[in-house]
């Protein structure tokens, strides 16, 4: 079952096997219950709409006549018609005339006027060059807090520069910290797509989860996958749509609401994460430039980021259910139906494999979890802290996906049959190799751009100025926060990693702060809820290119501007959601978390 063909193209499963939902005919929507009723009570419509509209599960196959509601009736797919969205209008439907559904449409054709990603990145390169060249003559007053002295742009233009991006051309490309995690991890999981574990999983999640809760039940996995740091763009993006396309929903949906947990709530979790520690250290070193001496706890965002979760989760399943899927029931999904899978009922041979895999799993969990509990464990960092970004066990987060998705695959595909020789196994990881030629060939423009946007310090500049800006103006304490958030934001546009702005920002924003009676933790707070809500919308962040290509295998003319419009409406509520709930949170005096306060000193 080419489960993994969903995003990449190749399959060799032929078309009369594959199980169509009614929107990838692009007719009119598959019957719930309720409505089979209907047209039951009010003449017996139902076996001619069913001819017309077939339900999630029937194949493309059907049977006519009297055979018809007879094969519907032992369809072994039937369970999956509870996942049909209650308000389902035909696709044929016109699209919604309000103000925002034309907002968002005039943003997606602008946007799809774009020159290919790959293209994007490369005029975004001479952009810099050329503006690195403009200021670099120009001296800030601004003073660069990494190393004390005024900023300034270096050149990218002079011989010198062009020598070294020449020369660093391929290091540069090969050290794209995306291009490794995405290639390692879907390595483990291109086998377990070959052999058929992913395709079982998916059924057996499918079939235990309300239909209802299919939404909200993504998001949250998204806001757990920051766990692992950034597996949650390969692992749980991809799904999103494989699962909402199993449900008879629009994939691009599922994608959609995946990349809002992933991104957009990127820093709402209810396990602490390594970008913990990772922020505390920026804020308590800049505390320190006032308070010598003053700690900031690794998890002092901990009560706030973990309630965030549940926050993220409504806003997210609100904006899918009320503004995307709508939205997106015009857009047909015009990818080669053979490249789609079928989702039957499990064999006996398949849920013995699926057990054995998961036994597998859960044999390979107890053993590293054995090997990280002692305090001296080598999967430990010097300190003995196992969530901190320095620990190996952190650092091989990506490897350990790998192993995770290998080893359990293999158990599965000898069980089931499906791997007959080590062959299997290397086919596996060769197609889904295959499958990233386009994403290779983008990451290397993109490594490029971003090696060269960081060492013109254009970024830096841009956050020096509107944090010099915000503490020019002295507005009150709600107000300042509010625009801590509103200026992280604008600088998350132009540099994508948290980490990159916070080092920037936070010794200007928390000493500033702290002259106004703000805390360290407060200060963090804000900048966390900004630098989340606008990932998901920055076609520069390195993960947006590649959930362009995820929603391109369904509908092969999405673009930037298809992606930027349906996760716009996502971006702002949760900017302006999150924002209000930071407010509410300071006011009710509820603690930020462990050892936190809200004012200094």
């Amino acid at each position: 079952m080419a489960l993994w063909r969903l995003f990449f193209l190749e399959s060799t499963v032929s078309r009369q096997d594959i199980v169509l939902p009614s929107w990838a005919f692009g007719v009119g929507p598959f019957l719930t219950k309720t409505e089979s009723a209907r047209a039951a009570d009010a003449g017996g419509r139902r076996t001619s709409e069913a001819r017309v509209n077939p339900p999630i599960g029937r194949r493309a196959s059907l049977s006519t006549g009297g055979d018809a509601e007879e094969s519907e009736k032992h369809s072994p797919d039937r369970a999956f018609r509870r996942y049909c969205h209650p308000m389902s209008t035909p696709l044929s439907a016109p699209k919604s005339s309000s103000g925002l559904d034309r907002f968002l449409n005039a943003i997606e054709r602008a946007g799809n006027r774009l020159p290919d990603p790959a293209i994007l990145f490369v005029v975004a390169l001479v952009i810099v060059w050329v503006a690195s060249a403009v200021l670099a003559p120009i001296q800030f007053a601004e003073v660069d807090p990494r190393d004390s002295k005024p900023i300034a742009v270096h050149n990218q233009l002079t011989p010198s520069a062009l020598a070294q991006f020449l020369s660093n051309m391929v290091t540069v490309f090969v050290t794209f910290p995306p291009l490794g995690i995405v290639l390692v991890a879907l390595l483990g999981v291109g086998v377990a797509e070959h052999v058929g574990l992913l395709t079982a999983l998916l059924k057996a999640l499918l079939r235990i989860t309300p239909g209802r809760l299919l939404t909200p039940m993504l998001i949250l996995v998204g806001c757990l996958s920051h766990t692992t740091a950034d597996a949650g763009y390969v692992l749980v993006v991809p799904l999103g749509g494989v699962i909402f396309y199993a449900a008879g929903r629009h994939p691009l949906a599922g994608i959609a609401a995946a990349f809002a947990g992933v991104s957009g709530g990127f820093s709402a979790n209810l396990i602490p994460a390594p970008l913990d520690p990772l922020l505390q250290g920026f804020t308590q070193t800049a505390a320190q430039i006032l308070v010598p001496g003053r700690i900031v706890n690794p998890l002092a965002n901990y009560y706030f980021t973990a309630s965030s979760t549940l926050l993220i989760m409504g806003l997210g399943w609100l904006i899918t259910e009320r503004v995307v899927e709508p939205r997106l029931r015009g857009t047909p999904v015009d990818a080669d139906t053979a490249n789609l899978p079928t989702f039957d009922d499990a064999t006996a041979t398949e849920r013995r494999a699926m057990t054995a895999g998961l036994l597998t799993m859960v044999g390979l969990l107890l053993l590293l979890a054995l090997a990280a509990a002692p305090s001296r464990s080598a999967l430990r960092a010097p300190d003995g802290q196992l969530a901190v970004n320095t620990a190996p066990l952190m650092r091989s987060i990506v490897p350990l996906i790998f192993l995770l998705f290998l080893v359990p695959a293999v158990v599965y595909g000898y069980v089931a049959g499906t791997v007959r020789s080590h062959r299997d196994i290397i086919a596996g990881m060769s197609k889904a190799m295959g499958t990233m030629n386009y994403y290779i060939v983008l990451a290397f423009f993109a490594a490029l751009f971003t090696d060269a946007f960081g060492r013109s310090n254009i970024g830096a500049l841009v956050a020096l100025k509107g944090a010099t800006l915000l503490q020019a103006l002295g507005l009150p304490g709600q107000i300042t926060i509010v625009g801590i958030i509103l200026v992280t934001t604008m600088v998350n546009l132009l540099i994508g990693s948290a980490s990159a702005k916070w080092a920037l920002l936070s010794p200007i924003f928390v000493p500033m702060l702290m002259q106004v009676g703000l805390a360290p933790e407060l200060t963090q707070a804000a900048y966390r809820v900004g630098d989340s809500s606008t990932n998901i919308i920055t076609p520069l962040m390195p993960y947006f290119p590649l959930t362009v290509v995820f929603c391109q295998r369904y509908v092969r003319q999405a673009g930037i501007g298809t992606l930027a419009s349906m996760m716009l409406p996502y971006s702002a509520a949760f900017l302006v959601g999150w924002t209000i709930y930071l407010l509410a949170y300071w006011s009710l005096g509820v603690p930020l978390g462990l050892q936190s306060a809200y004012t200094h000193p």
